[in-house]
């Protein structure tokens, strides 16, 4: 069988499975996200405490994805909870880092004008740090977005949603007819996937990011 014909045969599942796993990162990505900006927010003030926020999420990230989710396993179990806790703290270093480099680059000047104006240290926040700080903390989460998209097939060790679930099918079964195409199918819906991401986000930055700031 032709990797066309399986793709043909197997069409159901195989959308059933890129929708599983779009859905698991965006979710994942969203919770990266404000935990990771809330993060910046609070430390970014403090020298020890952002290089502080940095390490700890950098050491994270240098645990196997493998070992992650295996030790996650006696903790949540199986399914979407192991997946979901070790996507969330996968994505967290390059969105805590850009959102503490994007809020310590806002030029001080801008944040004294707007204290002469009256606004209050969340006013400030809210409506000149966080949306000068926004561009750096739109790469993070493009940077953690595809590093998601490859980390989540390996939550079909634990029985995971999504693409990963046909690769682990392919890997389990090689030598049989169409262990191959099940590794490639999976492999280009999670590449087509994240380019189809990456694509929203430059599109988010152009409608959210004036001109001014982007040049």
């Amino acid at each position: 069988m032709s990797f066309w014909e399986y793709v043909g045969n197997r069409r159901a599942q195989l959308l059933l499975d890129t929708y599983q796993h779009a859905s698991a990162v965006f979710q994942c990505m969203v919770l990266a996200t404000v935990l990771g900006v809330l993060i910046g927010v609070l430390t970014y003030r403090s020298e020890w405490a952002g290089n502080l926020a940095i390490t700890v999420t950098a050491t994270i990230l240098t645990v196997p994805s493998l070992a992650m989710i295996g030790l996650l396993i006696p903790l949540t179990g199986l399914g979407v909870a192991p997946t979901v806790t070790a996507l969330v703290l996968y994505g967290l270093l390059p969105i805590v880092r850009n959102a503490i480099v994007g809020l310590r680059g806002v030029d001080p000047d801008l944040v004294d004008a707007a204290k002469g104006l009256g606004m209050s240290r969340l006013a400030r926040l809210i409506r000149v740090e966080l949306p000068l700080a926004w561009p750096p903390i739109l790469t993070g989460i493009r940077v953690s977005t595809q590093m998601l998209m490859g980390i989540a097939a390996i939550a079909a060790y634990a029985s995971g949603p999504g693409l990963g679930n046909e690769i682990f099918r392919g890997v389990a079964s090689l030598g049989s007819a169409n262990a191959e195409n099940k590794v490639l199918a999976g492999t280009l819906g999670i590449v087509l996937l994240a380019l189809i991401f990456d694509a929203v986000y430059v599109l988010i930055g152009r409608l959210t990011i004036s001109r001014g700031i982007r040049a």
